[in-house]
């Protein structure tokens, strides 16, 4: 008896250290980016008033940065919500993790890397021009652009497209907050950053998912 009570117990701790880690591994990009963004937040948390100012403008994915240095901004800017993050954890958490169930670690990182960059890039592209043509101040190059909104809108697209029926349940939830909530399509009649991004993100998003099941349709036609 002292034998068999032993060996299960053993089992039994080998089951849950396996199913432990297939639950980081198979939702490995939902977990990392979720706990980047809740650390860089704490880290935020404690700065003074000047710092976080100085990290904000650096952070920022406006046009004067995108031309000084693009791939600071653009990875630091998906993790700096300002004074705004304490309804992002869930936000995230309810778009990402469907869509990392969807699409796997390396397809849900693309698609949401995509929306990301393609999102700010055609949003102050768009602001670069009309600052050029004379229908923007110049103060415009240098606005505060950061938050996680292009990445988790993308990863609700994916959700919506490819995910379980609870997983796009949690999607239409995020969705639903962030446009009555958060208002990210408000001035897309006037060309608002915030809204072109948002809109470009999840286009983007859409293309890349509807590439992504294309060639998989390809090779098992194959």
């Amino acid at each position: 008896m002292t034998m068999t009570l032993t060996a299960r117990p053993a089992g039994g701790r080998a089951v849950a250290g396996a199913a432990g880690r297939g639950v980081f591994s198979g939702y490995a990009v939902a977990w990392v980016y979720l706990g980047c963004f809740i650390a860089v937040q704490i880290g935020y948390a404690v700065l003074s008033p000047h710092a976080r100012d100085a990290l904000t403008s650096w952070a920022s994915t406006n046009v004067a940065n995108l031309e000084h240095d693009p791939v600071g901004c653009l990875v630091v800017s998906a993790f700096v919500a300002g004074g705004t993050a304490f309804a992002w954890p869930a936000l995230i958490a309810l778009a990402l993790f469907g869509a990392n169930r969807a699409l796997g670690n390396l397809r849900t990182a693309v698609v949401c890397a995509a929306g990301h960059v393609i999102g700010t890039l055609v949003s102050e592209g768009i602001v670069a021009y009309r600052v050029g043509a004379g229908d923007l101040p110049p103060g415009f190059r240098h606005i505060t652009d950061v938050g996680p909104s292009y990445v988790v809108v993308s990863a609700i697209v994916v959700a919506l497209l490819c995910g379980s029926w609870p997983a796009r349940a949690a999607a239409a939830a995020g969705f639903a907050i962030l446009v009555f909530g958060g208002q990210i399509f408000a001035g897309l009649s006037h060309l608002d950053v915030a809204a072109v991004g948002h809109l470009t993100a999840m286009i983007t998003a859409a293309a890349c998912v509807a590439a992504m099941l294309a060639r998989r349709g390809s090779r098992g036609a194959a």
